[in-house]
């Protein structure tokens, strides 16, 4: 098995506006995809241990997309949470290191098909866009 893969940013909001930004759907489908020419038409978001979380991801012409799937193992609300796709798992966890400014950590399972550093750099990009997304738009 490989190693997994951590990535963080720091977002300059309240913990309560990261967590909200990352967890609820009707703001995943404005942030969850990693290049432009991508969206997330669709997000569902089943927030509790044995919950289900599906983003639907697809290019936006319409020439490929995919469903990720994956299922809650452990969630403390406000803090962090855990899943499993796939054979794969995924942490993140959130901590407002200073007042308005909430650092967000994601270690994953990385799969064997592609390079790691086009992991690494696909979910980092996604984490930057909701960086973009919640700085711009749930400021408090």
């Amino acid at each position: 098995m490989l190693e997994p893969i951590t990535i963080s940013t720091e977002i300059h909001a309240p913990l309560q506006s990261v967590w909200d930004g990352y967890t609820q759907p009707q703001h995943i489908v404005n942030w969850n995809f990693a290049d432009p020419s991508w969206h997330c038409p669709a997000a569902e978001n089943d927030l509790r241990v044995g919950g289900i979380y599906n983003a639907r991801m697809e290019a936006k012409d319409g020439s490929a997309g995919f469903n990720f799937e994956a299922i809650y193992t452990l969630v403390e609300e406000g803090k962090r949470f855990e899943y499993v796709f796939g054979d794969r798992t995924a942490s993140i966890w959130m901590e407002e290191e200073t007042p308005g400014i909430t650092k967000i950590t994601i270690r994953f399972d990385p799969e064997q098909i592609n390079p790691i550093e086009m992991q690494r750099t696909g979910w980092k990009m996604i984490l930057d866009n909701c960086k973009k997304y919640i700085e711009q738009t749930l400021q408090d």
